[in-house]
């Protein structure tokens, strides 16, 4: 009976160690002028997953952040814009509203190049995944995407 119930447990462990993985961020980017891009990072959880909004408020699970390195070539053209089927509610472990997103995530930042260059836009991203049982610690992923 022992050995069933460590399986078991080393089968969750895996499973959710394994979701954690199975996060899957795409980069892609689109020139909207001569010298402004549209650089799109998408998330995509396993199924039955969510990823927080960057507008989660404290006290709650960790919300999705961007940071970016300096580039002396690119300008940031306001903040990452969120898209995708959000969802608010009250959670009463956190004792606050939280939002996530159901399925993929799309978040977009506006780039402007300086000059004729081609550059890189990179940084870090810091998420978070539930599910309606667990929650994964959040992880940070670095990316570098080439604006050409």
């Amino acid at each position: 009976m022992n050995r069933i119930i460590f399986s078991i447990a080393i089968i969750f462990c895996f499973n959710a160690v394994n979701a954690q993985q199975k996060i899957a961020w795409t980069f892609t980017t689109k020139k909207l002028a001569d010298s402004q891009y549209e650089v799109r990072m998408t998330a995509t959880p396993p199924i039955g997953w969510h990823i927080y909004s960057q507008f989660t408020p404290g006290g709650g699970p960790i919300p999705t952040s961007f940071s970016f390195n300096k580039n002396a070539l690119i300008a940031l053209v306001g903040k990452v814009v969120e898209k995708g089927k959000l969802t608010k509610y009250y959670d009463k472990n956190f004792k606050v509203d939280v939002m996530y997103f159901e399925g993929k995530a799309d978040f977009v930042q506006i780039i402007k190049v300086k000059g004729k260059l081609k550059t890189n836009l990179s940084g870090e991203i810091e998420s978070m995944i539930c599910n309606d049982r667990t929650c994964m610690p959040p992880v940070t992923q670095k990316f570098n995407v080439l604006l050409n």
